[in-house]
């Protein structure tokens, strides 16, 4: 029993030093240059990350490479070639190849070989983030899809801001519909009528601050609303 207790103590520290070391690693490789992984990869150097960019193109390279902590022109289909730029040892990765869809794949599988932790990879269309998420991708995004999703809910007009996560869940910003201006959240009874929740208010010419059930919303004022996506759609409508 105690070399058994003994074993588990010492899987459950190295399983608590992986994780550190996976939090403390500010590295990230970024596979393909173009307007996705040039954007993330200049965004995640203004925080402090130190990024190694690398693409094919040599023209792409040579633009970013000034601003980047690493650059380099390689072919990642070919796993030696990460071994070599060391991004097998990194714990987080992005794959931003969008158009050659073969050289998406290939690049996301070598990365699992290598056993990369953190594998983000960006598909073009849904058929290609399900052969991603079946080769086993820990993350994949579809820019141009939920830019459009989301732009579509704003083009309507009845919200200022929308954000959908995965599990059918929103985040959205809106003007506070008349049916809860005049009486504290509390009173309203907004979670139990409509089922989406409020959960910060900005007043014009004031900064946002965290709603409580004694706040009282006034008319012109400016709320975020969370809840299931359909929930968060019928009440930002009644706006």
């Amino acid at each position: 029993m105690g070399n058994y207790l003994h074993s588990l103590r010492r899987r459950r520290r190295k399983r608590l030093a992986a994780e550190h070391a996976q939090l403390s690693d500010q590295r990230v490789a970024v596979i393909g240059l173009g307007r996705f992984g040039s954007s993330l990869a200049n965004e995640l150097m203004q925080r402090g990350w130190d990024v190694l960019g690398i693409d094919t193109d040599a023209r792409l390279v040579q633009r970013y490479s000034d601003s980047l902590t690493h650059s380099a022109v390689a072919d990642c289909t070919d796993p030696d070639v990460l071994a070599q730029l060391g991004v097998t040892e990194f714990t987080s990765a992005v794959v931003g190849i969008g158009t050659d869809i073969e050289a998406s794949i290939l690049v996301t599988s070598n990365l699992l070989e290598a056993n990369v932790p953190n594998i983000w990879a960006k598909a073009i269309s849904r058929q290609h983030g399900q052969i991603l998420e079946r080769l086993g991708a820990h993350h994949v995004v579809l820019p141009e899809h939920e830019m459009g999703e989301r732009v579509a809910h704003l083009v309507t007009g009845r919200m200022l801001d929308f954000i959908e996560f995965d599990d059918d869940y929103a985040l959205v910003k809106t003007v506070a519909p008349d049916i809860v201006t005049g009486i504290a959240l509390g009173q309203s009874l907004v979670r139990s009528k409509y089922g989406v929740t409020v959960v910060g208010i900005k007043r014009p010419g004031e900064d946002f601050t965290y709603a409580t059930p004694e706040t009282v919303v006034e008319q012109g004022d400016v709320i975020v609303v969370t809840g299931k996506t359909q929930a968060v759609e019928t009440f930002a409508a009644l706006a």
